[in-house]
């Protein structure tokens, strides 16, 4: 890139001075020493360029240190740790109260050592891990000495957590996002994560020999070159898009710089009136509503009589930098609606968005709203946030500083890639998805099954500079759309205009989008508003097929005009019911819809939306 020129030079001094500010010495011989304020001018550079100069150097700086910190604002962690650290040490009362509290706890834990391991009784332990912690379940944790190395490892945790919390003086945001990483640094000592304090790795490498470690290390090197040569995960190759996983019947019916709209083909003799138009995330590829035909969400809906059409987000490179989000809603879901209601006819459509594409169908919806467009039918959101004061553990990699670092990362390479923010997402369920992959694989040498979901999640987008910018700062940063100070075309949009139903879904063990926050919706709106709730992560909650084993769902609806609940409250009243909650969207869909009717034609013979390719496209192909 090259560097700004500066408009002006550095020249020789002009023989005159400039006249005194003050008595008459416009006639002092020259060879008198000239005052301060007679000193000779020197043309200054232009501002705008030395501006632009400075900036392309904070930027670059900013950018290398981006590139070498895997994306994280050093600044923003050093600050929080400062924060902690200058009020600890100005608290002695906190300081006095932790002390006591590693003495019981050592007391404690070498009383269990004397009962147990001098003495022989059989007591419980004296920590026990969280429900959320299976890493200590298995009978052979409870061996001697397994058992003493973890629990002497969760009361050092304990301890810790106790240190990081309520510090007085010490911010709210500060104090969340060093709990986190004071988790993630303990996690490396786990006695789980160490093979000579590990019971299935000692007895797995004495009954090999050690041929698990050959294994493992044979996996690492695979993995390591995979890593540097941009490949996918081994196993991945055996899901290919369009014969393995995105297969179900349909066209491309519409194409324009960031979209490809498919139109899937019925497998009912009629359907229903109102045709549905599933917004993904553009975070990821959109066949995860469409991965194998057994567990295919579009599939599903199809089957269902509803005629479906999805689109298929460009996977942008450094020419789409300035794509905003404004472009996302204009060419995304502004452009598809149009296609849908040409092609179809239909006066209404049901509007359903996934995680992101929930979020910008939202802001759809409310624009429409705000315009008197009465186009649609109903609202769907899955997994979707339009209230990020509460936003998880993401939320903690999110504030100027970060957000600061990622833009100067985008300034220089046009986009963020999917490497750049995998680790974000990989911190916040670490003990699933970096430490359980270092046991099984390094340490016990057994390969995990590649699947349909792990082929997906391995085939990752990138996100335009602007756009992303724009949606961190407004959505994250500002939380502009829940205030009502979110603007579409110069004037702010609400989402208290929304009048069409709303069926909503959380799901429980969501790290992107925690259900207490997807939740917010109900108080956002003055509309109907229908909310499940499903076990399971931010994913596998959403792609949860009838027939699933073990899976559930709360469900509730929530009258226009009645009195709003807590999340807890709620929690405690909605109907529980057994198996998958892809039936009870089908119930809610089919109440909103009118009479079932012939398919529509797929596409249009000519024109604008003449049919271009067979379905999943090209776009869903771009690496």
């Amino acid at each position: 890139m090259a560097l700004p020129k500066q408009s002006a030079t550095h020249e020789d001094p002009p023989s005159t001075v400039v006249e005194a500010t003050f008595g008459d010495q416009a006639s002092q011989p020259a060879c008198e020493k000239a005052t301060p304020e007679a000193l000779p001018t020197v043309e200054e550079p232009d501002s705008h360029s030395a501006k632009a100069y400075s900036d392309f150097m904070d930027h670059a700086f900013r950018a290398a240190i981006a590139r070498t910190s895997l994306g994280l604002s050093p600044a923003a962690m050093w600050s929080t740790w400062a924060d902690w650290a200058l009020h600890l040490a100005s608290a002695p009362g906190k300081q006095q109260q932790l002390g006591l509290k590693a003495v019981r706890k050592a007391q404690r834990f070498w009383q269990h050592v004397a009962r147990t391991s001098f003495q022989g009784e059989d007591c419980p332990p004296c920590i026990a891990p969280l429900a959320q912690d299976k890493r200590f379940r298995t009978e052979e944790w409870q061996q001697f000495p397994f058992n003493l190395y973890y629990q002497a490892f969760l009361l050092n945790q304990q301890w810790w957590h106790n240190a990081t919390t309520d510090v007085p003086g010490v911010s709210q945001a500060h104090e969340r996002a060093l709990q986190f990483a004071s988790r993630q640094m303990l996690d490396i000592f786990s006695p789980s994560n160490n093979p000579l304090t590990n019971p299935e790795v000692i007895e797995k490498t004495r009954a090999e020999f050690g041929q698990n470690f050959v294994r493992g290390f044979q996996n690492f090197w695979e993995d390591w070159e995979r890593q540097l040569g941009d490949k996918r995960p081994p196993g991945a190759e055996n899901f290919q898009v369009g014969q393995d996983v995105a297969v179900t019947p349909g066209k491309v019916v519409y194409r324009n710089r960031l979209i490809e709209l498919i139109q899937y083909e019925p497998t009912t003799p009629q359907v229903h009136a109102e045709p549905l138009l599933i917004v993904p995330a553009w975070i990821m590829k959109y066949y995860i509503l469409d991965l194998s035909p057994e567990n295919s969400f579009i599939k599903y809906l199809v089957d269902q009589g509803f005629t479906v059409f999805a689109i298929s987000w460009k996977n942008p490179g450094p020419d789409d930098r300035d794509l905003s989000l404004e472009d996302y809603r204009r060419l995304g879901v502004m452009d598809a609606l149009d296609a849908v209601g040409k092609i179809t006819s239909a006066k209404k459509t049901h509007l359903l968005g996934y995680c992101l594409g929930g979020t910008l169908a939202s802001v759809a919806a409310a624009t429409m709203a705000r315009d008197d467009a009465a186009r649609l039918a109903s609202l769907t959101l899955l997994a979707a946030q339009t209230d990020f004061s509460e936003a998880g553990e993401l939320s903690l990699f999110i504030n100027e500083s970060q957000v600061r670092i990622l833009e100067d990362l985008m300034w220089e390479q046009g986009f963020l890639d999917t490497t750049q923010m995998s680790g974000a997402f990989q911190l916040m369920r670490s003990n699933d998805l970096i430490w359980s992959k270092v046991l099984r694989e390094y340490m016990l040498g057994e390969r995990a099954e590649m699947n349909d979901m792990m082929a997906w999640n391995s085939d990752g987008t990138r996100m335009p500079y602007r756009m992303h910018s724009e949606y961190l700062r407004q959505m994250y940063l500002e939380n502009a759309l829940s205030s009502g100070k979110f603007l579409v075309d110069e004037r702010p949009i609400s989402l208290g205009d929304i009048r069409v139903p709303i069926f909503a879904v959380g799901t429980e063990t969501d790290h992107v989008a925690p259900w207490r926050s997807v939740y917010k919706i109900l108080a956002l709106t003055d509309t109907d508003v229908t909310f499940a709730l499903t076990n399971g992560g931010h994913n596998a909650g959403v792609v949860s097929e009838p027939g699933h084993p073990r899976r559930h769902h709360r469900i509730r609806k929530h009258e226009r005009d009645a009195r709003h609940i807590a999340a807890d409250e709620w929690l405690e009243t909605a109907e529980y019911k057994d198996g998958s909650w892809w039936p009870s969207l089908i119930d809610w869909l089919s109440s909103q819809s009118g009479k079932m009717t012939k398919p529509p034609h797929i596409g249009s013979d000519n024109g604008k939306y003449r049919v271009l390719y067979d379905a999943p496209g090209t776009y869903v192909r771009v690496p």
